[in-house]
C-alpha cells in the first residue's frame, strides 16, 4: 500500500475487485480537532478584459434585451449571487499591465480608446472602467480585488489610484471622484501589486520583482477603514525558486502570494486538446493533471513556512482551472471554450484541495466568469447558461466561512492503460448552526463507490444530499439545452450508527449534509 499526501489528508490508496465482482469502497474517518477556518474567498472570481467576458458579458449593449443597470447584465449578476462569490478580480490577468485607469473615468464619451495587445488586438473602448467595476461589485454583493499596473505603470499611477478609491479627505483626486459621482470611499482593500510579473507582466527575476513589489507597496497608503492587503505576484507552477525569494526578500510585508496554475488537458500549451472532444485517456490524462495542484500547493506552502511559520501570508491561487483549445471558429484571442462535466469534476476536485490546505490557501479565483476558460456562464446574445462548474461552486457555497474539519481518507485508484490516481478525493467543514457538509468526488468513469465516513464524536441525526452528474464526462450544457447538466437531490446515503454510507455513482460530485 502507498501513501500520498494531500495537505491535511492522507489518502491511503489501494485496489479492489471491479465493480462486476465488487463494489470499489473507500473509507474516510472525519476529525472534529480543528480551529481553522475555510476562507469564503477560496470561493473567488476573475474577469478580465479579455473576450467576452467583460464585454458582452457584465457589459452589454444598450439595446440588447435583457433586463440591466445601466449597462450590467442582471440576470448574470443574480446567478452569481445566488453562488455568494466573495470577491471578483479584475481588470486583468495581462491586461492589468497594460490598463491605465484614468483613462476608464469620467465621462464615458470622453474616454479615450486603446488596444488591448494582449487579447485579440481589438479597440477597448474604456466604457467599463473603475466606477462600473465597483458598482458591479456592490450588485453582487462580492468584495473588489484590483491589480494594479507594475509592468507598464508608475509607482504614481497605484498610489493614485489606491487614494482616488480609498482616501476619505480632500484632495485633488477625491475631488475627481467626488465629481465623477461617488462622494464616498470605495474602501477596496484587495489589491494586486502586478500580475505575472514573470511573464507579460514584465519578464522580470524574482529578485528585481520583490524589490518592485517593496517599492510599489511602500506608496499604496492605507487610508481610514481601508487597510490594505496587498497580493504579490507569486510563482507560476512548480517555479519553487520565486516563492523562496519573495519568502526571503519580502515576507510577511505582504497580505497575500499569488500562485498560477492551469490544468491543461495535453499537458502541451501548443495544443491544449478539446473542450468537448476527448476520450477515457485524455480524460484521465486531464484529471491527472488537475491533481498537480496538490503537489503545487503542497511544496509552495512549505517554502513559505520556513520563513513564515505562523502562516500570516496567504498562498492566494488567483488564477486557476481548464485551458483547452478554443471553439472551432472563434477569435483564438478570445479563449472562449465549452464547459463539459469533466470540467466540473476538475472544479470539485481543485476546491477540496483548497479546503484541505485553508491553513495557508486563504484566496483564490477561478478563471474566469464569463465566456473565457473554465466560465461560470456562458452566453450568446440575451441568450444565457450556466455551466457544469457553476453547479459545482452552487453546491459548494455551504464551505464558506465553515469550521474546517480534516478527513483521513483510504480509496482505490482509478486506473487507465496501467498509469492510476486516487479515485475519490472529499473535504469536510461544519458551519455555525452546526451542520455538516462532505462534497465528495468520484473521478472514476465507471466505477461506483461506496464510501463508509466515520463521523467520530460529531453528533448528527439525519442526511441529505445533492449530486452533479451525467452520461458521460463530454457532456456539456447547450443554449438549447440549458439545463442538460443540473444538480439534482440524492437520497443513496444512510445513517449506519455513527458512521455514513455512500455509494457514488461514477464521475460524479456530491454534497452531503449532516444535520
Amino acid at each position: 500500500m502507498k501513501k500520498i499526501y494531500y495537505g491535511m489528508a492522507v489518502l491511503a490508496l489501494c485496489c479492489t475487485p471491479g465493480r462486476a465482482a465488487l463494489a470499489q469502497t473507500a473509507k474516510v474517518t472525519v476529525s472534529n480537532d480543528s480551529k481553522l477556518t475555510i476562507s469564503r474567498n477560496i470561493y473567488g472570481q476573475f474577469a478580465e478584459h479579455l473576450g467576452r467576458g467583460i464585454y458582452d458579458g457584465f457589459w452589454v449593449d444598450p439595446k440588447m434585451p435583457v433586463k440591466k443597470q445601466d449597462r450590467i447584465r442582471m440576470d448574470i449578476v443574480e446567478a452569481l449571487r445566488k453562488i455568494k462569490i466573495p470577491n471578483l478580480r479584475w481588470p486583468g490577468g495581462c491586461f492589468a499591465d497594460e490598463y491605465h485607469w484614468r483613462d476608464g473615468i469620467g465621462p464615458r464619451v470622453n474616454r479615450p480608446k486603446m488596444v488591448n495587445t494582449n487579447w485579440g488586438g481589438v479597440t477597448e473602448d474604456n466604457s467599463f472602467g473603475t466606477h462600473e467595476f465597483l458598482e458591479l461589485c456592490k450588485l453582487l454583493g462580492c468584495e473588489p480585488y484590483i491589480s494594479g499596473n507594475v509592468g507598464s505603470g508608475t509607482v504614481q499611477e497605484m498610489s493614485n489610484w489606491v487614494e482616488y478609491l480609498n482616501f476619505d479627505g480632500q484632495s485633488p483626486l477625491t475631488a475627481m471622484r467626488k465629481l465623477n459621482g461617488h462622494p464616498e470611499p470605495f474602501n477596496v482593500s484587495f489589491w494586486g501589486v502586478g500580475n505575472e510579473s514573470w511573464g507579460c507582466g514584465g519578464n522580470m527575476t524574482p529578485e528585481y520583482y520583490a524589490n518592485e513589489f517593496k517599492r510599489y507597496a511602500t506608496f499604496a497608503k492605507d487610508y481610514k477603514n481601508a487597510k490594505l492587503k496587498k497580493i504579490a505576484t507569486g510563482p507560476s507552477d512548480g517555479d519553487y525558486n520565486w516563492t523562496e525569494v519573495m519568502m526571503k526578500n519580502v515576507g510577511t510585508r505582504m497580505w497575500g502570494m499569488s500562485l498560477h496554475c492551469y490544468t491543461l488537458p495535453t499537458g502541451n500549451w501548443n495544443d491544449k486538446g478539446s473542450a468537448t472532444k476527448f476520450t477515457e485517456a485524455q480524460y484521465f490524462n486531464t484529471m491527472k493533471n488537475c491533481l498537480r495542484m496538490e503537489e503545487f500547493v503542497t511544496k509552495h506552502s512549505a517554502i513559505m513556512d520556513k520563513y513564515d511559520p505562523e502562516k500570516k501570508v496567504a498562498l492566494v491561487v488567483d488564477e486557476w482551472g481548464v485551458w483547452t483549445n478554443v471553439e472551432p471558429g472563434t477569435n483564438p484571442g478570445f479563449l472562449y471554450q465549452q464547459n463539459s462535466l469533466r470540467d466540473a469534476l476538475v472544479a470539485g476536485t481543485t476546491l477540496n484541495i483548497f479546503n484541505n490546505h485553508c491553513d495557508r490557501v486563504k484566496m483564490a479565483a477561478l478563471a474566469q466568469t464569463i465566456n473565457v476558460l473554465q466560465a461560470l456562464v456562458l452566453t450568446q446574445k440575451e441568450k444565457m447558461l450556466l455551466t457544469p462548474t457553476y453547479h459545482v461552486f452552487d453546491l459548494y457555497k455551504v464551505h464558506q466561512d465553515a469550521k474546517y474539519l480534516p478527513i483521513k481518507l483510504d480509496a482505490p485508484d482509478y486506473e487507465v492503460n496501467g498509469n492510476k490516481i486516487p479515485a475519490v478525493n472529499l473535504s469536510a467543514s461544519q458551519d455555525k448552526e452546526g451542520r455538516v457538509h462532505l462534497s465528495l468526488v468520484n473521478i472514476d468513469d465507471h466505477k461506483d463507490i461506496v464510501v463508509t465516513a466515520n463521523m467520530g464524536d460529531i453528533k448528527w441525526n439525519t442526511v441529505s444530499g445533492q449530486i452533479l452528474t451525467s452520461a458521460n464526462v463530454t457532456d456539456i450544457n447547450t443554449f438549447d439545452k440549458p439545463n442538460n447538466i443540473k444538480i439534482e437531490s440524492f437520497n443513496n446515503a444512510q445513517k449506519d450508527g455513527d458512521k455514513v454510507v455512500v455509494k457514488i455513482p461514477a464521475h460524479s460530485i456530491i454534497v452531503l449534509e449532516l444535520k
